[in-house]
């Protein structure tokens, strides 16, 4: 898929923890995401954080956290990010929902048989 300009940014901030179906939300996200056609999700694992508990979870080694923060991003058109909104309503996310406006200036994907190629 060729993405280019005007596209929206969906960030969903959550505790590596958090489960869904037996299976960590994150996880979830980036399937459902998937499914959905949407051009691309990735998943980021903070090292320390905090939210509405206001308790900080650090990967600090004197205070080991099993819940640190992570970040799943989704970049894609207004029009399908949105689509994409109401697969989030079961999971119960107990964290923070964001959408920006960004613009896409260049999206490369790897071709299985050789180098990164620029997608027109």
């Amino acid at each position: 898929m060729t993405l280019r300009g005007a596209a929206i940014r969906l960030t969903i901030m959550l505790g590596e923890s958090d489960q869904t179906h037996h299976r960590p939300t994150y996880t979830e996200i980036v399937h459902r995401a998937h499914r959905a056609g949407l051009a691309g999700a990735s998943v980021f694992r903070g090292i320390e954080g905090f939210g509405t508990s206001k308790h900080v979870h650090t990967a600090r080694l004197l205070s080991l956290s099993e819940d640190l923060p992570v970040a799943v991003v989704i970049v894609d058109t207004d029009e399908r990010i949105r689509a994409f909104l109401p697969e989030l309503d079961d999971l119960e996310i107990e964290g923070l929902v964001t959408l920006e406006p960004l613009e896409v200036i260049g999206c490369a994907g790897r071709n299985p048989a050789g180098p990164a190629q620029d997608h027109p």
